[in-house]
C-alpha cells in the first residue's frame, strides 16, 4: 500500500497508513491515533456498559451489552459497600471506580477485568477522600476530577495509570471546584467536563485537560439550555453527549429531560441534540462508538430505566432496558468509550 502526502489539513475520521510503523492511523482533529486491533466486540462480544454501586451504598457492579438493547444483568461485587456517587473510567480491559461513600467518603479505587465477571480488586488509593468526583480517562491513565471533601468542594484532579495498581498522583487542578456527579465525555487527547451551576441563574461551564500531560484545566466553552446538576456523559472520539440533570432553580431540583452535544476536538458551546424518554437527575452513562446509555437516576423517585441515543446523530433517546433495581447516583464506564480510540 502506498502513503500518499496529505495535503493541507486532514478532515477529522481521515485514515492513513504510515510506512514506518506499518499501522493504519486515523486523525480525531488534532492528532493521528493507531487503529487498535483489539476491539470490544473480540473481548466481550461487544461493548459492555458497567454501572459501579448507587444511593443505597449497595456494593453491586452490573453490565449490559451497549451493542444490542436488553436488561443489565449482575456482574459481581465491590469491595466495600459504601459506593453512592463514585466516579469511574475504563481503558478496554479494566473498568475502575475511586471514591464515593457516605456519610464518610473514602480514598479507595478499586477495578475489575471488564471481560471476566469476578469481584472488584484494590488498586490504590486517591491523594484524598472525597464523592461527587468525575471520572475521565484514555486507553492508558484514568483521571478523577474535582469531588466533594467536608465541607468543601474541591478543584483537585488525581490520576492513575490504568494498566498497573498503586495510589493516584496529582495531575493539576480543574479550573473551578466542580462536584455534583457532572457529566465527562473523552477523546484520545481531552477529557472534558460539564461544571454545573448550582444556584438559580448560573450557567453550566465546560473544562478540559489534555490527557497526556500534567497541567491545570482550562475553558471549552458553556452549556446551552436550562441550568442543571447531576448528569450523564458519554460519546465517541468526536462527539460528547450531556443527558438528564435537575434545574437547581426549580422547586425540588426538578429533574430534567435535555441532551446536547459538543464536538470534543473544538472549543466553544454545546448544542441541542434532543431529549430523553424521561426526564432523570443523579444519572450515569456508559458509552460505545456509536450509542449512549444512561442508567437511571431519580425522575424523582429512583428508576431501573436504561435509555440511550445514537451518538452521531440527533433526536430523543429510546427506551434501552433494565438495570436490575431502581438506581441513582451510581457510576457508570465501559469498555468502548471515545477515549480509547
Amino acid at each position: 500500500m502506498k502513503e500518499y502526502q496529505v495535503i493541507g489539513n486532514a478532515a477529522s475520521g481521515s485514515i492513513r497508513f504510515n510506512t514506518d510503523s506499518s499501522k493504519l492511523e486515523i486523525y480525531n482533529g488534532e492528532a493521528w491515533f493507531e487503529i487498535d486491533a483489539t476491539s470490544p466486540e473480540l473481548q466481550t462480544g461487544g461493548t459492555r456498559g458497567i454501572v459501579f454501586g448507587e444511593q443505597s451504598n449497595t456494593s453491586d457492579i452490573e453490565f449490559y451489552n451497549i451493542d444490542t438493547t436488553g436488561d443489565a444483568v449482575d456482574f459481581a461485587d465491590m469491595t466495600r459497600s459504601s459506593t453512592v456517587s463514585a466516579a469511574a473510567f475504563a481503558s478496554r480491559v479494566r473498568g475502575i471506580s475511586s471514591g464515593g461513600g457516605s456519610p464518610s467518603p473514602t480514598n479507595i479505587i478499586e477495578f475489575i477485568t471488564i471481560a471476566q465477571q469476578a469481584n472488584a480488586q484494590d488498586f490504590g488509593d486517591l491523594t484524598r477522600a472525597h464523592r461527587n468526583a468525575g471520572g475521565g480517562s484514555s486507553e492508558t491513565r484514568g483521571l478523577t476530577i474535582g469531588g466533594y471533601v467536608a465541607p468543601n468542594t474541591v478543584n483537585t484532579i488525581d490520576y492513575v495509570t490504568i494498566a498497573s495498581t498503586g495510589n493516584a498522583v496529582d495531575f493539576g487542578d480543574a479550573v473551578r471546584t466542580v462536584e455534583g456527579q457532572f457529566p465527562t465525555v473523552n477523546s484520545p487527547t481531552r477529557i472534558v467536563y460539564g461544571q454545573y451551576g448550582t444556584d438559580p441563574g448560573t450557567p453550566m461551564t465546560i473544562e478540559y485537560v489534555t490527557t497526556s500531560t500534567l497541567g491545570n484545566a482550562a475553558d471549552f466553552g458553556s452549556v446551552t439550555g436550562d441550568t442543571r446538576s447531576s448528569g450523564g456523559g458519554g460519546g465517541n472520539a468526536v462527539r460528547g453527549v450531556f443527558g438528564g440533570g435537575a434545574a437547581p432553580n426549580q422547586p425540588s431540583y426538578t429533574p430534567q429531560d435535555e441532551i446536547v452535544f459538543l464536538t470534543i476536538a473544538t472549543l466553544g458551546n454545546t448544542r441541542d441534540f434532543g431529549n430523553l424518554n424521561d426526564a432523570v437527575s443523579s444519572c450515569s452513562a456508559c458509552s460505545s462508538p456509536t450509542r449512549v446509555v444512561f442508567n437511571g437516576g431519580y425522575t424523582p423517585s429512583q428508576t431501573n430505566q436504561l435509555q440511550y441515543i445514537q451518538t452521531m446523530t440527533t433526536g430523543n433517546a429510546l427506551d434501552f432496558g433494565d438495570l436490575t433495581s431502581n438506581k441513582a447516583r451510581q457510576a457508570g464506564c465501559s469498555n468502548g468509550h471515545g477515549g480509547l480510540g
